[in-house]
């Protein structure tokens, strides 16, 4: 298809055929609330990016019911975060704009617009750059492969720069798959599709992968709602692990791992609001330093 309807598929049902998973038994505890006062408000927050530094925040702010969002900016502030306002590359209204992702050694943000396409949700890859002054540089769009006619989702980079995404361009095994590109030389990337068991006959639509290419966290609906599913690299083989255990009710969005992968922020409704960010353990004893409060220096 030429485009997702996010709202469609975050807030609608699937006719796919049912397909279960046991839940995560090593993520560890419930999910915790994770609601900075400065950006938490009755829309949409979710897929949360961090500068190295731990002190800055990008992440998208939709509306109530997922029809409209961008990308908003915090800083910390007097030790908590501040007032949103739009990053400086990014496109207002009608350009749709989100899932930023900043590259684990920070000087490269990868994230998805329709700015070749106002008024579409026909999103693709763009970049920006860190400049020798600090500032993000002009977006730049990447090439084919990597983009297609039709939409690609949540770009995330591992620290070898393997960049993982979700597509629902033509040969996708169901709605959506997974799929991981390489640069072989400036400009010129090669892509592939991740393939079983982490794309499925569901809709695979969102990939985060952890600093080290070990851990993956995908955003699956598989016939009921969107849910988070980890898997575990084994050689050249992903082993799913199962469920992250959050609420089975609601779908979840917008996965984070902390650059240690024993931690993950996502996003799923929350009474009266439409979304907030929640944080799940992944392991017994996790650092606690992350995600970053202001009080800390640096997102790891």
């Amino acid at each position: 298809m030429p485009f997702i309807d996010r709202a469609a598929i975050l807030f609608g049902t699937t006719a796919l055929s049912a397909c279960s998973a046991a839940a995560d038994t090593s993520a560890t505890g419930a999910a915790m609330l994770w609601t900075p006062a400065a950006i938490s408000s009755e829309g949409y927050e979710s897929s949360p990016t961090f500068t190295p530094d731990g002190q800055t925040m990008i992440y998208l702010a939709a509306d109530k019911d997922f029809g409209s969002y961008r990308l908003m900016q915090s800083s910390c502030t007097g030790g908590a975060w501040g007032a949103p306002t739009p990053p400086s590359f990014a496109k207002p209204l009608p350009v749709i704009e989100a899932d930023a992702s900043i590259a684990p050694d920070g000087k490269r943000l990868y994230y998805v617009s329709t700015r070749h396409a106002p008024e579409t949700d026909n999103f693709d890859i763009w970049y920006v750059e860190r400049t020798p002054d600090g500032r993000w540089g002009d977006p730049q769009r990447l090439p084919e492969p990597v983009n297609s006619p039709a939409a690609e989702l949540l770009p995330r980079t591992d620290a070898a720069g393997r960049l993982y995404f979700g597509s629902s361009r033509k040969g996708s095994a169901g709605g959506g798959d997974i799929y991981v590109a390489t640069e072989i030389r400036p400009g010129e990337w090669t892509v592939a599709n991740v393939g079983p068991p982490v794309s499925t006959a569901g809709h695979d639509y969102e990939a985060e992968i952890s600093r080290d290419g070990q851990t993956m966290v995908t955003v699956s609906d598989r016939g009921d709602r969107s849910h988070l599913y980890r898997y575990r690299r084994e050689g050249n083989r992903w082993i799913e692990t199962g469920r992250i255990p959050a609420d089975p009710d609601q779908f979840q969005v917008g996965p984070l791992l902390s650059p240690k992968g024993d931690r993950l922020l996502f996003a799923q409704r929350y009474g009266a609001r439409s979304g907030e960010m929640f944080l799940i353990d992944l392991v017994t004893d996790p650092h606690r330093s992350w995600p970053p409060d202001c009080r800390n220096q640096a997102a790891s």
